[in-house]
């Protein structure tokens, strides 16, 4: 049986960069990949399809935020290929109403050239507040997110916005599942975490304290001792 490549999906309007501090400590012989399918599809459903035709054979793949919805769509578009889920950070259910109009108010700032003071303005909802005043930190995450563009940040959440309730076929899934959450998320709060690991009797369901929504960011070692641990088990029992 093939060792299944794991694949890493950034969160929205985020690269490779957001698993700078995990690609080094991932387990050696391991077939690592970074997807930029978020950055040329404008649906979580099409993003998902060609992370699947552009990675065969099985997978393991690995979510953070939009990311996680991304891997969540390919388990159910894919049921068989999937050797395995980490869901960071990430929500199963569709857009609430309030967020839907706080995403399309964000996306006429950002149609009008106003991206910078939307995402500095409001960069301290993406960590702990023990973090917020960490100016390295959070620099770097502005810096990430910008980079992006706003073309990005508006398709990217416009899909976000879209996304399929993916809470119907949680269930049925049959592969190891990680769910990983800082305790202090406001974005995706940790109701979000709970849901999923409801929904998925498989499912292991891990805190990370002092943490907020940039889990790989805020508590790389943190992140990378769970993750390292679920992948070497999950490998050795293939």
């Amino acid at each position: 049986m093939p060792t299944p490549r794991l694949v890493l999906l950034p969160g929205l309007a985020c690269d490779e960069r957001l698993w700078a501090a995990q690609i080094p400590a991932l387990p050696a012989g391991l077939d690592v990949r970074v997807s930029d399918a978020h950055m040329r599809h404008g649906r979580i459903e099409t993003m998902a399809a060609a992370v699947l035709e552009e990675h065969p054979g099985p997978l393991i793949l690995c979510g953070a935020s939009m990311g996680g919805m991304v891997a969540m769509e390919a388990a159910r578009q894919a049921p068989g290929r999937i050797a395995g889920l980490a869901l960071l950070g990430t929500n199963a259910a569709p857009e609430t109403p309030e967020l839907y109009e706080l995403r399309s108010a964000a996306i006429e700032l950002f149609e009008r050239g106003d991206a910078r003071d939307v995402i500095v303005n409001n960069a301290g909802f993406a960590f702990d507040a023990s973090h917020v005043g960490d100016a390295e930190l959070v620099a770097r995450y502005v810096s990430l997110v910008l980079d992006a563009g706003a073309v990005q940040l508006v398709r990217q959440n416009r899909a976000v916005m879209q996304r399929p309730d993916a809470r119907a076929h949680l269930p049925r899934l049959r592969c190891p599942v990680l769910v990983m959450c800082g305790d202090g998320d406001r974005l995706t709060p940790p109701d979000c975490a709970r849901e999923i690991a409801a929904l998925v009797p498989q499912a292991e369901l891990e805190w990370i304290a002092r943490c907020g929504h940039m889990l790989t960011m805020e508590q790389p070692e943190a992140v990378n001792a769970i993750l390292v641990r679920w992948l070497e088990r999950l490998l050795s029992a293939r």
